[in-house]
């Protein structure tokens, strides 16, 4: 009964210990930035405090047992675990505070240069996460020693422990990754799970109170031997953990090209791993005297699998489009899809982790001696089991990938369980030493034989397809090297970041167009993307007061930093780019972005953005931030209040902060949790769109000078600037104008409600990915009621420039702006033709303006042609005896939503005239309830 309860309360324990660790990676990244070295440093810090544990537990249990055998009582380890479990439960409840200090402290002492800033960081971060690891090592050691009952029973308890803790483990990965984070955030999550640990911890001692421990026996005679050969043993418990640890950083690398670079990627394939090794663990337990031959079988097997999964592993983003097209894009499937794909990759990558799993509970099992140094050999066998995964994190996880691809760091951990297995083989079967040798040595030369990975394979970016692409029925070969063969590719990197690939469009010859893809997605198009990137510089570059000093977030493909480098105004730009892959490939960009690469203004320095703000003394006349997706790991850190705060805190008098945001696959939740962050740090906020979905959101901190027209209209006919607006296709200023959505102070007037986004509470990328799944296009929040679509008319830069014109603009103006928008935005389209065929029908010759909106109306409902009949019945005044039935009414009032244009606004009364002329004599009624909702629309923004 007290060993049920004790590996029932392990399996809880297991659980917090990787929740523990993904709270605090997202704890510290606010210390030491979101990059990879931060990431690389918390898992090196809390690997190594498990490791030290091990150990200290593990010669700790040793003493007490020898301590109690020579009192002749039981040692009372139960009691002994449940204060170092209450102790880390007790730990966690005052953790946020700690953090608090920590972050004062960082930010108050001088850092001096980047690296020794970042090193005293790390320092902080080990004294803030180091004590909790270690007592967390102290599982294995204690429990072994504490639940034995003998010899006999040790290596079948020890299996036990180990794989309910394990098992604990993955489900902590499921839940932290995929759910408690967003739900609770930080602050809660840490106090619920240390809640685990203080009732584990109590759970505990009661056992060692109320049960029967198991007194100490006493050592053989002769005294305890000695294990011969530990170091033998030592190093092949160090390398399986390099490996292993190696093995999974390249899977969560190649997920992340298969599934997409979500933190749910990294959940799944960290879930299965610790699943499989606590089943593997288990395994061993039903062996009933696994001898020295399972051991060496184990780990021969362990690395003929790995291989063969080299094998396999490019075609992975294959089987993952396969899977992916048996759901559809709908919120019902989001978990059944995720559920699929953890069942493919138990399925592909589930035996190697099995083995893994097996390998030291065997190992334990083999050098067994007594019963009083159980404790001892599993704290030394896991301690350096510990130190071989830290070292797989920091060599095979970063530092080796400065220098070498995914492939190449795959195979290193592969040659390291060939080497575990030579090593086993000379202890185990030493009269076949020389064989041994000869077979291990053959092994590594065919390791180091292995053809590399193509890139064409791994970076097709099938991830975002979600539909069936044609020709996958020609089987996993033939349809990824008809994929690969369509794209060239002339650059490719794995980075410690990211996978970094540059593909060209060529035509006789030339390159055309050139994308940057960052793990099989493309961050941008010289020839699809130009004018959102051009458009995301010049528009805020427009606005500011002046330009003298720049920032700008992600080098990209350089056109933002270029273009803002091009004007004439710009002294200096600054770029922070997290990738080195990215700043290696920038050179290729050159011949698209104004030789941006080259550009003496430009310094680009080798960091995230928050921690090359946090620790910049300058402040910045413009900041321009366009990121990856939300939906993309660590980049929901951009998006945080925090990090917009700093932001805020850099800018300079008039100064303004833009930041890129999308509405293609993404949810009308993610949008407005954006905007709300971002309204409550910036008291003036504005929304312009780039091209197509991609939108603008422009903090500004001088709202009279962003409202001078203009002064504007001034400084986009320089020479610089017009040049600029030329190569984003913007051929007028009133055309530029248009691409305004919602002017400054409408966003505040819209009173968005809701939670916001923040470091401590995270919940933009969890929303973001259930978005990038469902695929849908988003909306923004509609603003054209009451004193939102007020300040709207007033604050409108179109309506301001379009005032000089008088009672109406030209028709050659009302052309040009419906032209303008009708090659990027719909509903802004439907409007802007509208107004231009009410206002000026002489000159909109209908089948012309109607031709702009089906280049949109592709679909076969032709709801945008109809949408115009219905807003040009908002433009124009009826005749007195016109009647409509309460089905077009109704179809008004949604055209009044969706096609409200803060440049081009609807009158409430028009309106509401609609429903004046409502008639149907079977239902009285629905014209008067249409009326009624109509006004709320207007007045308040809600639709029922």
């Amino acid at each position: 009964m007290v060993r049920s309860l004790a590996l029932v309360l392990t399996f809880a324990t297991g659980a917090s210990g990787l929740v523990y660790e993904v709270a605090w990676q997202r704890y510290l990244a606010t210390l030491l930035g979101s990059h990879s070295e931060a990431t690389a440093a918390v898992l090196a810090i809390f690997l190594g405090g498990l490791s030290l544990g091990y150990s200290l537990f593990g010669a700790a249990t040793t003493r007490l047992v020898e301590r109690a055998r020579r009192a002749g009582r039981p040692p009372r380890l139960l009691r002994f675990y449940g204060l170092v479990e209450a102790s880390i439960g007790v730990y966690a409840l005052v953790f946020p505070w700690l953090f608090e200090g920590a972050q004062a402290i960082s930010a108050r002492v001088p850092h001096g240069t980047t690296g020794a800033g970042f090193a005293f960081d790390v320092l902080i971060a080990a004294l803030l996460i180091g004590p909790p690891s270690v007592l967390m090592g102290g599982t294995i050691p204690i429990l072994t020693q504490a639940l034995s009952r003998g010899l006999e029973d040790s290596t079948r308890l020890h299996a036990f422990v180990y794989g309910f803790n394990t098992a604990g483990a993955f489900l902590g990965a499921l839940a932290a990754g995929f759910l408690l984070v967003p739900w609770l955030g930080l602050i809660r999550l840490m106090y619920a799970v240390a809640a685990v640990n203080l009732l584990a911890g109590a759970s505990f001692v009661a056992l060692g109170l109320r049960g029967r421990e198991q007194a100490a026996s006493p050592p053989p005679e002769g005294g305890s031997p000695r294990v011969a050969h530990f170091a033998s043993y030592a190093a092949v418990a160090l390398l399986g953990g390099f490996a292993m640890m190696g093995l999974q950083t390249v899977v969560i690398r190649v997920g992340a090209l298969a599934l997409g670079s979500s933190p749910f990627t990294f959940s799944m394939v960290v879930a299965v791993f610790v699943l499989c090794i606590a089943l593997g663990s288990f395994g061993v337990s039903l062996l009933r005297r696994p001898g020295a031959t399972y051991l060496l079988a184990n780990q021969i097997a362990l690395a003929a699998l790995a291989a063969g999964l080299y094998l396999l592993l490019p075609y992975s983003p294959y089987g993952a489009h396969l899977v992916r097209g048996i759901f559809q894009s709908v919120d019902g499937a989001f978990y059944p899809y995720w559920a699929s794909v953890f069942l493919g990759l138990l399925c592909f990558v589930g035996p190697v982790a099995v083995l893994s799993g097996a390998s030291l509970p065997l190992l334990f099992h083999h050098l067994r001696r007594q019963i009083g140094e159980l404790g001892g050999v599993a704290g030394s066998l896991y301690s350096w089991n510990t130190v071989g995964s830290l070292l797989g994190a920091l060599l095979g996880g970063y530092a080796l990938l400065f220098w070498l691809d995914l492939h190449h760091v795959y195979r290193i951990a592969v040659a390291a369980l060939a080497l575990a297995a030579g090593l086993l083989a000379i202890r185990v079967v030493p009269q076949w030493r020389g064989v041994t040798a000869i077979l291990t040595a053959a092994s590594l030369a065919g390791i180091g034989l292995l053809a590399p990975w193509d890139p064409g394979y791994l970076t097709v970016g099938l991830f975002r397809s979600r539909e069936l692409v044609k020709g996958v029925e020609q089987g996993p070969r033939r349809f990824m090297a008809s994929r690969s063969t369509k794209r060239a590719i002339s650059f490719h990197d794995d980075d410690p970041v990211s996978t970094v690939t540059v593909l060209d469009q060529r035509n006789e010859g030339r390159v055309t167009s050139r994308s940057l893809m960052n793990n099989g997605k493309s961050d941008g198009s010289t020839r699809g993307d130009y004018a959102t990137m051009g458009l995301t510089a010049l528009i805020p570059a427009l606005l500011a007061d002046r330009l003298e000093k720049v920032f700008v977030v992600g080098f990209g493909t350089g056109v933002s930093a270029g273009e803002l480098m091009a004007l004439d105004g710009t002294r200096s730009v600054t770029v922070a780019e997290i990738s080195p892959g990215v700043i290696e490939a920038s050179p290729l960009f050159d011949t698209f972005n104004q030789g941006a690469s080259k550009n003496p203004k430009l310094e680009v320095v080798v960091s995230d953005a928050y921690r090359a703000l946090i620790r910049s003394g300058a402040t910045y006349d413009l900041i321009v931030s366009e990121p990856s997706n939300p939906w993309v790991s660590g980049v929901e850190m951009v998006y945080t209040k925090e990090f917009l705060e700093v932001v805020k805190s850099h800018l300079a008098p008039g100064g303004i902060y833009a930041q890129w945001m999308h509405q293609y696959e993404t949810d009308d939740e993610s949008v407005e949790l954006v905007l709300r962050t971002y309204d409550a740090v910036f008291d003036h906020t504005t929304v312009w769109y780039t091209l197509l979905a991609d939108v603008l959101l422009i903090g500004i901190n001088d709202p009279e000078a962003a409202l001078d027209v203009d002064r504007i209209a001034a400084r986009a006919a320089l020479p610089d600037f017009a040049a600029g607006l030329r190569r984003s296709g913007v051929e007028s200023f009133e055309a530029l104008l248009a691409h305004e959505l919602l002017p400054l102070g409408v966003v505040r007037a819209a009173t968005l409600e809701g939670p916001l986004h923040t470091i401590l509470h995270p919940r933009l990328n969890h929303q973001a990915v259930h978005g990038f799944f469902r695929g849908a296009q988003a909306e923004l929040p509609f603003a054209g009621f009451g004193r939102a679509a007020q300040i709207g008319r007033e604050n409108s830069l179109l309506l301001r420039w379009l005032k000089r014109y008088g009672a109406a603009p030209p028709a050659a103006v009302r052309q040009a702006i419906a032209k303008e928008v009708c090659r990027s935005r719909e509903e802004i389209c439907v409007t802007h033709v509208a107004r231009w065929m009410e206002e000026a029908p002489a000159s909109a010759d209908e089948a012309n303006a109607i031709s702009l909106v089906q280049a949109w109306d592709r679909r076969e409902d032709k709801k945008s042609l109809q949408a115009l009949e219905d807003v040009r019945r908002l433009l124009r005044a009826a005749g007195p005896k016109e009647s409509v039935s309460p089905d077009v009414a109704r179809r008004v009032s949604q055209s009044f939503r969706d096609y409200y244009v803060h440049g081009a606004p609807f009158d409430p009364a028009r309106l509401d005239a609609v429903w004046g002329r409502c008639s149907d004599s079977l239902r009285s009624h629905a014209c008067a309830e249409g009326r009624r909702r109509a006004h709320k629309l207007t007045e308040t923004g809600a639709t029922n």
